[in-house]
C-alpha cells in the first residue's frame, strides 16, 4: 500500500520492532491520536492546477500545451499536496528525523545548524533542469516521454529532487537538504507510485576544509592535472580527496540509519552503482529483518556539474532516498480503517498505434492477451480502484463511475472496448 491512498478520515498505525519508549512510537502515538491525516486535498491557500485544451496552468503559471505535453488531471490535482510538510504526518516523521539528525551533527561555532534545509521548492521544473543541469544526456531512457510527466516541451514536474541541486549550489550553499515530491510514470504495484517524495542532502569541501585534520594536509590538493578516470575516481580529483570524501560520506550516511533504526546496529553494505552525475557511485543496504533493503543511492558529485554551478573550486558529495520506502520500513504497514474498497476491472483492444502502456491514467495494468487469429491485435486489462473517503461507495454508484471511464477511454484513446 502507498501513501497516495492513505484515508483522509484517520490512520491506524502498525508499529513492531520497538519498544514502547522508542522515539518513533512516541511520534507515532501522537500523529494517530492528535493529529489524523486530512487527506491529499491541495492546500486553500495554493490556487488548484487548471488544465485546458489550449493550456495547463500550475500555481498561477500559465503552461501552453504542445505536442509534449502528457500530464494528466489526476496527477496535476496532487500537485501542492505538500504531505512531507504536514505535521504528524508519516512523511513528515520521517523528514523531520532526518533534519533532526543533520542539525546535531553538524553544528557551526556560533552553535547554529550548518546545514540548510530546503522542502517548499515548486515540483514544476524546466527540462534542463530536471537532466542537463545533472549531465543527463538526450538520449538517456530516463528522458522519455513514456516515463516523465510533461507540462510542455520545456517545464515538467520533477521526476527527482536533485532538478534543484544546481540552483541551489549557485546560490553559494555548501551544505543543504532538500525534500519534495516527485513524479514518474510508473505502472503502480506495491513497490510503485507515479507521486513520491524524496530527501537528499549535499556536502561541499574546500581544499582546507578536506585537508584541515589530516598530516600535512597543506601539501595536499582537491585536484590535480592531466590526470584520468577509472572506476574509483573522476579525472580531475586526487585520489586522496576522492577518498577522504567517500569516508566522509559514508560515515555521516552509516550514522544517520544508526539515527533512524536505532541501536540495532542493523549490517550495512555498499555496492557500487551507476548515476550519471555522481562517482564514484553507491547504494546503502540495510540488513533488516533478514533481508537487504536498498536504502539510498549516493556519490562523489561530478566535478563538471559544480563547474557549472560556479563551485568549481570544491569537491562535494550527495545522496537522495525515497521517504515512502523508509516509512514503510520503519513504521510497518499502514491500514485504513475507514471506507471499504470496490475493485473494478476494464479491458480494451488497443489502436494500431500512440498507445503507451501508461497513457491509461496510471493504473496497475493486470493483464495482456493477443487475439489468437489477428496476432497485431492487442488487449490490455487495467484494474480500477473505487473508494469514497466519507462514506461507503455502493455498487451502483461505482457501475455509473466505471461506466464514465469506459467511454473516455474510447473517446480519448481510441482504444475498442472488451466489456
Amino acid at each position: 500500500m502507498t501513501f497516495f491512498n492513505i484515508s483522509q478520515t484517520f490512520l491506524k498505525h502498525r508499529v513492531r520492532h520497538w519498544s514502547a519508549n522508542c522515539q518513533w512510537t512516541r511520534s507515532l502515538a501522537v500523529s494517530h491520536t492528535l493529529f489524523p491525516c486530512r487527506g491529499l486535498s491541495t492546500d486553500g491557500s495554493t490556487p488548484r492546477p487548471q488544465i485546458s485544451e489550449d493550456s495547463i496552468e500550475v500555481f498561477s503559471h500559465v503552461h501552453p500545451r504542445d505536442d509534449m505535453t502528457n500530464v494528466t488531471a489526476k496527477i496535476l490535482s496532487t500537485v501542492g499536496s505538500q504531505l512531507h510538510n504536514r505535521p504528524h504526518h508519516p512523511l513528515w516523521l520521517i523528514k523531520e528525523h532526518i533534519k533532526d539528525h543533520f542539525y546535531r551533527s553538524y553544528i557551526g561555532r556560533t552553535g547554529n545548524p550548518l546545514f540548510s534545509v530546503h522542502d517548499n521548492l515548486s515540483p514544476v521544473v524546466m527540462v534542463e533542469q530536471n537532466f542537463d543541469s545533472l549531465l543527463i544526456p538526450p538520449d538517456h531512457p530516463s528522458q522519455k516521454k513514456v516515463d516523465n510527466y510533461y507540462l510542455n516541451c520545456t517545464h515538467m514536474l520533477r521526476a527527482h529532487t536533485s532538478a534543484h541541486q544546481k540552483e541551489l549550489v549557485r546560490s553559494g550553499l555548501d551544505r543543504f537538504l532538500l525534500a519534495g515530491d516527485v513524479y514518474r510514470r510508473d505502472e503502480i504495484d506495491s513497490d510503485h507510485n507515479p507521486v513520491f517524495h524524496q530527501m537528499e542532502g549535499v556536502r561541499l569541501f574546500s581544499n582546507h576544509e578536506l585537508f584541515a585534520r589530516v598530516k600535512n594536509g597543506e601539501e595536499l590538493s582537491l585536484f590535480e592535472s592531466a590526470g584520468r578516470r577509472t572506476p574509483q575516481k573522476q579525472e580531475t580529483h586526487t585520489l586522496e580527496a576522492v577518498k577522504l570524501v567517500e569516508f566522509d560520506l559514508k560515515q555521516a550516511l552509516t550514522h544517520l540509519m544508526r539515527h533512524l533504526f536505532g541501536e540495532d546496529r542493523n549490517p550495512i553494505r555498499w555496492v557500487d552503482c551507476y548515476f550519471p552525475f555522481t562517482h564514484p557511485s553507491f547504494e546503502m543496504e540495510v540488513r533488516f529483518q533478514g533481508d537487504w533493503l536498498e536504502m539510498l543511492g549516493c556519490g562523489v558529485m561530478e566535478q563538471e556539474l559544480l563547474c557549472s554551478a560556479g563551485a568549481g573550486n570544491k569537491m562535494g558529495w550527495a545522496f537522495g532516498l525515497g521517504l515512502e520506502r523508509l516509512a514503510m520500513v520503519l513504521f510497518g504497514k499502514i491500514y485504513s480503517l475507514s471506507n471499504p474498497l470496490l475493485f473494478s476491472d476494464i479491458s480494451f483492444w488497443l489502436p494500431a498505434e500512440g498507445y503507451t502502456e501508461n497513457d491509461f491514467y496510471d493504473l496497475e495494468l493486470v493483464d495482456k492477451f493477443t487475439h489468437p487469429k489477428k496476432e497485431i491485435q492487442m488487449s490490455h486489462c487495467y484494474r480500477v480502484v473505487y473508494r469514497h473517503m466519507e462514506r461507503t461507495l455502493t455498487q451502483e454508484e461505482m457501475h455509473i463511475i466505471h461506466g464514465a471511464i469506459e467511454q473516455a477511454a474510447e473517446k480519448e484513446l481510441r482504444v475498442q472496448g472488451r466489456y
